[in-house]
């Protein structure tokens, strides 16, 4: 209760509410304290407050009349089979004492509200509710004491397993985790990640060239042919030349892949522009959303600026945001390698020897591949959370803030996807901005079937997942071409299972079964032991 005492006790002490008539009790309820009282200014403001929520009561107890009409009111029943007026009545009465800080167990010491309110006959069940766990109101409840309890609980298992391991296995993490010798070897690699930008350049050139109108648009298209592809191929055989640690290789080809997206990115958007600007020319119609007033023009500040921006699709002009805040900068900078180095540590202490204590999945025995799965998902689910926390959430932010880069929608609520092609949708937005505008809708303008161009966006994904795993660990086994293929029918069984049952805990459960157990422990597994056995031969 926000005061201990009531009005009553406050303006008169040691009389006794029951046996002040009605007049009596109104007087009592509009009694202000003397002038000549000091009180403190708080307490004059939680009495005013209380005075004004009894003089509210007060009324409600006037215009009822008596204590009989009130306990008639109350017991007289509605047109429905409910309480006809007193519904409204006790909720007003209710109001008041909630404002007053008593809770349900406390609005009986109130007697104002025990006379005219709890009386014997006053009905205790008022209206059908549902339990809050029921099916039917589980999602109308708030969780956040519940969400709590698991981030507890989570927090204590997993310490426990911490401590057990350390006490296990002592620390696994060698002194070269982060940094050897061998990484000097992989210096061929650091040069060729510097000398990507060549390729930008390049194209740059080409398009100064046909804005000038110097060469011809088959030229223009076979130039930019020729640079993204080299920008890809180049990468590849440097890597495939060089004896490189695996996440070196990882890296550089990752930098090379996110340069050719936005190769065609801006060599397709300059492509469009150019073709707009001749249908504009021809008086041809064109869509008020095309941006035709935008100028074509090639600008080398534009292109540096979106090579290091947050986004893979090029356009001319970006939202940008008014200042940098430095602060907010640091802090996620120390978030990143804080988690940066759970990563780490997750990698080194968990999932190193369980996958070095395995046997190929598809080889061995299938109860014992199902343990190691099982064994794995956990620490690997962490792993990739943190990853995608570490570069989606802070990462992109850092740089979209240092750059001042308005749209910062790289991410949606993924994990509340109820298919397959909700999460393909919602997970990665640069990536999927970038097939939607490149290659999904181009490929619907040239009459190209729904269903086709779905495998096409599907397909390009799996090359460019098999390129970035499979040329640094020097082996192309296909497992990462095969399981983004199998994302395909994965789509069409979860939407069908979403459209039978109409239940989204069904399609997020049957999501997250197959994205934790089924997909990357297995391909982890498997690419693994493949590796392994690459060096074996090999040594």
């Amino acid at each position: 209760m926000a005061i201990s005492d009531s009005p009553e006790t406050i303006g008169i002490t040691g009389t006794s509410t029951s046996s002040l008539t009605d007049s009596d009790l109104t007087h009592t309820l509009r009694r202000r304290p003397a002038a000549a009282t000091t009180v403190p200014r708080d307490v004059a403001d939680s009495v005013s407050k209380t005075e004004e929520d009894d003089s509210t009561l007060n009324d409600l107890v006037r215009d009822s009349g008596s204590d009989d009409s009130v306990t008639a009111k109350i017991c007289e029943p509605g047109d429905n089979g409910r309480i006809g007026g007193s519904e409204a009545s006790m909720d007003s009465v209710n109001a008041v004492q909630d404002n007053k800080g008593l809770g349900e167990n406390d609005r009986g010491v109130d007697p104002s509200a025990a006379k005219f309110a709890y009386r014997p006959s006053v009905p205790a069940h008022r209206r059908v509710k549902e339990s809050p766990l029921s099916s039917d109101a589980i999602f109308r409840q708030s969780h956040a004491g519940l969400f709590n309890l698991c981030i507890v609980v989570l927090v204590a298992v997993n310490s426990r397993l911490i401590i057990e391991n350390l006490m296990k296995y002592g620390w696994l993490i060698k002194t070269g985790f982060w940094f050897s010798s061998r990484s000097l070897r992989d210096w061929p690699l650091l040069m060729c990640c510097l000398t990507l930008p060549i390729f930008p350049l390049a194209a740059f050139v080409v398009e100064k060239l046909a804005l000038q109108k110097s060469i011809s648009e088959p030229a223009v298209v076979s130039l930019h042919i020729i640079i993204t592809t080299t920008s890809i191929l180049y990468p590849v055989l440097v890597i495939l030349r060089c004896d490189s640690a695996v996440l070196s290789g990882v890296t550089l080809m990752l930098f090379a892949c996110i340069v050719w997206l936005k190769l065609v990115s801006y060599v397709h958007t300059n492509y469009d522009m150019r073709a707009l600007g001749k249908s504009t020319e021809k008086g041809d119609a064109v869509p008020s959303s095309s941006n035709t007033d935008i100028p074509h023009n090639i600008s080398l500040n534009s292109l540096a600026y979106f090579m290091v921006a947050p986004t893979l699709c090029y356009q001319t002009s970006y939202p940008r945001t008014v200042c940098v805040r430095k602060g907010w900068v640091f802090r996620q900078l120390v978030k990143l390698i804080i988690f940066t180095g759970l990563m780490g540590f997750i990698v080194e202490q968990y999932i190193n020897p369980i996958v070095k204590n395995s046997q190929h999945p598809l080889k061995g025995n299938l109860l014992y591949a199902i343990e190691r799965v099982l064994k794995l998902s956990v620490p690997n689910l962490y792993v990739w959370l943190c990853m995608f926390y570490c570069f989606f959430h802070l990462w992109l932010n850092i740089l979209a803030e240092l750059l001042c880069f308005g749209d910062r929608e790289f991410y949606k609520d993924w994990w509340n996807a109820k298919t397959v092609e909700e999460y393909w949708r919602m997970w990665n937005m640069p990536v999927h901005k970038w097939m939607v505008r490149h290659i999904y809708f181009p490929c619907l303008r040239h009459g190209v079937p729904k269903g086709v161009a779905i495998v096409i966006a599907f397909l390009v994904s799996a090359v460019f997942h098999e390129l970035c795993i499979a040329v640094p660990c020097h082996m192309f086994k296909l497992w990462a071409f095969i399981g983004i293929m199998l994302q395909v029918p994965l789509v069409l069984i979860t939407n069908y299972l979403q459209d039978k049952f109409r239940n989204s805990m069904v399609g997020n459960m049957i999501f997250w079964f197959i994205f934790c157990i089924l997909g990357q422990p297995m391909c982890l597994l498997l690419y693994y032991h493949d590796l392994m056995n690459r060096k074996g031969k090999a040594e």
